[in-house]
């Protein structure tokens, strides 16, 4: 992760759930020319997916299971932000809604919420 992607408002990731994960990786692996790297969950794999020539992930492809089994099957972006239950209060606030629970993720906390035009993001906090 680059140094300004932790920067608050910054796109820092992206991933995309569905319910068969494996053969969606195949299809960006021959589309896109990602490489693979298995990501070991309970029981079952999800996949980090690597740009060529590069060595860190540019996205994630996630089965719809566990955490993951409500999210729509789209893009998912996640957005850093400085304070995740002040940003998730005004979320609130201005018509939004918290699609899932706050949950600690990769070296932070997260959580999927939807803005009142119906766009799914996830605000993850640093730390």
């Amino acid at each position: 992760m680059s140094e300004t992607a932790v920067l608050p408002g910054s796109v820092m990731w992206m991933d995309l759930t569905v319910p068969a994960a494996g053969e969606v990786r195949d299809f960006y692996a021959a589309v896109v020319g990602w490489r693979v790297a298995p990501v070991a969950m309970e029981g079952y794999e999800d996949f980090c997916m690597i740009p060529p020539g590069a060595e860190a992930p540019a996205a994630g492809i996630c089965h719809a299971r566990g955490d993951n089994a409500g999210l729509p099957a789209q893009w998912l972006i996640y957005l850093t932000v400085a304070d995740l239950d002040a940003s998730l209060a005004e979320c609130l606030r201005r018509g939004g809604r918290a699609l899932t629970p706050v949950r600690e993720m990769g070296g932070g906390r997260m959580a999927v919420i939807q803005d009142p035009a119906g766009a799914v993001a996830a605000l993850f906090q640093v730390g």
